[in-house]
């Protein structure tokens, strides 16, 4: 395995991408992308007492227990500041909060949602690309425009037609911000700590101009798709 140019540190805040083998979907239906999302927000912690395919067959309210249980005691390997899933591959950005916590918390998503995504489609092997990709970001203005570009991806991919489309897309945690969903996956406060209101962070957001003048400046954050 090739070793990794950026080193991975404790604090820091990284723009995280992996895709699918051969560039192949990894996500077939909304199924997929809700099992994702929950394997997302579950394996945030460092330490966790049931596999996440053990924890759902549990009634919702041994499901409560048990994660207000990991809340209280276990610490987080990361914190989630946006994410979108894509056909094939996602997008993170991640602040690393113990050592190894991304690597361990990525290497638990995978895994997880492969073995998942083998058993229901009957398929066997790899789904994610060996190693996942990670730049480092280094200032505030980076941090609010990388968090934009992740939650422009699906329009910017053309997966939905304008910014109607981007604001009811349902994988990505630009839902999350807006209030849409309530899968509460994110540090909210951090991004939204730079705009005075909801209305702002929304008009960032949608600000084709901004947008492209922002991008010359973090085009060496920018992982390619």
């Amino acid at each position: 395995m090739p070793v990794r140019k950026v080193v991975l540190a404790n604090d820091q805040v990284y723009h995280v991408i992996n895709r699918g083998v051969n560039h192949q979907n990894i996500y077939m239906n909304k199924w997929d992308y809700k099992r994702a999302l929950i394997t997302l927000k579950y394996y945030q912690y460092n330490s966790t007492p049931l596999s996440l395919s053990h924890f759902l067959y549990l009634n919702k309210e041994e499901q409560q227990e048990i994660f207000k249980s990991i809340k209280k005691k276990s610490k987080k390997n990361i914190e989630i500041y946006a994410y979108c899933l894509m056909p094939n591959h996602f997008h993170l950005l991640l602040k690393q909060k113990i050592e190894n916590g991304i690597s361990k918390f990525l290497s638990n998503f995978q895994n997880s949602y492969t073995k998942y995504l083998n058993l229901s489609k009957k398929r066997t092997g790899h789904l994610f690309q060996g190693q996942f990709k990670a730049v480092r970001i280094e200032t505030d203005e980076q941090f609010i425009h990388v968090a934009r570009y992740i939650h422009l991806n699906p329009f910017t991919s053309y997966i939905v037609k304008n910014f109607k489309g981007l604001k009811i897309y349902p994988w990505s945690s630009l839902q999350e911000y807006l209030g849409v969903t309530s899968y509460n996956i994110c540090k909210k406060h951090e991004l939204l700590s730079h705009f005075k209101s909801i209305k702002e962070f929304n008009k960032h957001i949608i600000d084709q101009k901004n947008y492209l003048e922002a991008i010359d400046k973090i085009e060496h954050l920018i992982i390619e798709e």
